[in-house]
């Protein structure tokens, strides 16, 4: 009973656990941290058994529940994981006592309400990535965006209104297109076998049906319709206006989960549903995913080299490194594509985890300018230390995490389109010129700030929040295999449809 009901206990468990902290009075914050960092590491833990029991050579769906929930229109409750989804829940349960812990002094308001916030965003997180059926999926993707938007709007830093609704003009924006695709998909459905269904998996059988002769065919404009609410999602050059505003102004929680798993949703969705049930219309935008996505690359990470603050830095960086995702998943060859779902989540690791560090000295010095630091390396050793690591697996040095899947993407990429290969090169060039130059100005340079001089150094509650991270960074780098076994199954049974 209890296996075959784990995916609920997993998604939905942060929803109960909203409604309980919802009914304690408001003057315990403590309390609110200390259960919601429970729940969380119980949701670690819950998906620890989904990757032990999960059987890596099965290429389809596991741990299955599906129950009726309004059948006169053939919506019902289905979950279920297969390798890929399998990594992105692993990720996101990882990440979010991570973001509890890093959150626990700066957020010093309105402490319920954020944990409320956190743990509604964790069950739209973990619903997405599980439903198999496209009006489940569909509400856990809204729901995600009530409780971002206030992370962002209450707990952000002076420009946080703007930043929040501009996050969610662009969001819904894609949403609403993406509800019509779905819409028209079950009506298809009903038009050619007699039932209305939103079940992904039959759904997925019927879609390559559709029509796709041109730009204007069916099946390309229901393409178009889940690409636009993707491609703003991961975000692709040129839907990523929302995103820097969106980092700088987010807490360093919110920052955390927006780089660590929002984004993943946009690339988890293309594999999903455009590439997996639209595989006519996949094929004829490929050429302009490509270009879209070199252009990404090399334009975040020019843009990421002009930075004068921190944090607006890191995430230009991010447009760049979920551009060799999107390449991968265009190259379309077994290695490419591997490497585009282990680079989604060795960047949501490196690139929490910068996220993390940066709020680290924010909260001392209240400042994220790179002209303000210098010369800290010899006040805080470890916290240099750890930012060198995390730098050096952004940048993809061999041996860390970010290495193996920008390999495998380019490697896979360079088979069908070697100039593609190329360019997206430079950005790998330009990644460790931004990312070095910006470690060089804050940490070496000369000391001449003196505040600068009676920074503290990390302190054990940091150093827990990161360490996962850091394990996981070096193992993936190391021992890739681990992480990339349960997905090879599920990645030849994509391109083999």
């Amino acid at each position: 009973m209890f296996e075959s009901s784990l995916l609920s206990f997993l998604t939905l468990g942060p929803a109960v656990a909203a409604v309980v902290l919802l009914l304690l009075p408001d003057r315990k914050p403590a309390m609110h941290r200390w259960i919601a960092l429970g729940v969380s590491v119980a949701g670690f833990l819950l998906s620890l058994i989904l990757w032990f029991r999960f059987d890596a050579d099965n290429p389809g769906f596991q741990f299955v529940e599906q129950i009726s929930w309004i059948p006169q229109f053939g919506i019902s409750y289905h979950v279920g994981v297969d390798g890929i989804s399998l990594l992105l829940v692993l990720l996101t349960t990882l990440l979010v006592p991570v973001v509890i812990l890093a959150s626990w002094t700066s957020i010093d308001r309105h402490v319920k309400a954020f944990h409320i916030a956190l743990m509604l965003l964790t069950t739209g997180m973990l619903g997405a990535f599980v439903a198999l059926d496209l009006f489940l999926f569909y509400i856990f993707w809204e729901l995600m965006l009530i409780p971002m938007y206030f992370i962002i709007g209450v707990w952000g830093g002076p420009r946080r209104i703007y930043a929040a609704v501009k996050f969610v003009l662009f969001t819904m924006a894609g949403s609403l297109f993406m509800l019509l695709a779905i819409l028209y998909m079950a009506w298809f459905a009903h038009s050619e076998v007699g039932i209305w269904t939103y079940d992904y998996i039959s759904l997925a059988a019927i879609a390559p049906q559709l029509e796709m002769t041109g730009l204007w065919s069916p099946q390309a404009l229901v393409f178009l319709a889940f690409a636009l609410a993707f491609a703003i999602k991961v975000p692709m050059f040129p839907f990523h206006t929302w995103l820097p505003d969106a980092h700088v102004e987010a807490p360093t929680g919110g920052s955390i989960i927006l780089a660590g798993v929002l984004l993943k949703l946009g690339t988890y969705g293309f594999i999903r549903f455009n590439r997996a049930m639209l595989p006519d219309a996949w094929d004829y935008f490929v050429p302009l995913i490509m270009v879209l996505a070199v252009i990404g690359i090399i334009y975040g990470a020019l843009v990421a080299l002009v930075q004068p603050d921190i944090k607006k830095l890191v995430a230009y960086s991010s447009v760049s490194h979920m551009g060799y995702v999107m390449l991968g998943l265009a190259a379309g060859t077994v290695a490419s594509t591997e490497g585009a779902v282990l680079q989604m989540i060795s960047h949501g690791l490196s690139t929490g985890a910068l996220f993390l560090l940066v709020g680290v000295v924010y909260e001392r010095r209240h400042t994220r300018l790179i002209s303000d630091y210098g010369g800290i390396a010899g006040v805080v050793p470890v916290y240099t230390g750890v930012f060198l690591l995390v730098t050096l697996s952004s940048i993809g040095l061999p041996g860390l995490n970010g290495f193996i899947g920008e390999f495998l993407i380019l490697a896979g990429t360079w088979q069908v389109a070697p100039m593609a290969a190329v360019f997206a090169g430079l950005g790998i060039i330009l990644g460790a010129v931004y990312m070095l130059w910006m470690f060089q100005r804050v940490f070496w340079n000369p000391l001449v700030h003196e505040e600068n001089r009676s920074l503290s150094d990390m302190n054990l509650r940091e150093l827990l929040a990161v360490l996962p991270l850091l394990v996981l960074i070096v193992w993936i780098g190391i021992h890739p295999t681990t992480f990339l076994s349960p997905v090879e199954a599920a990645v030849r049974a994509l391109l083999g449809s």
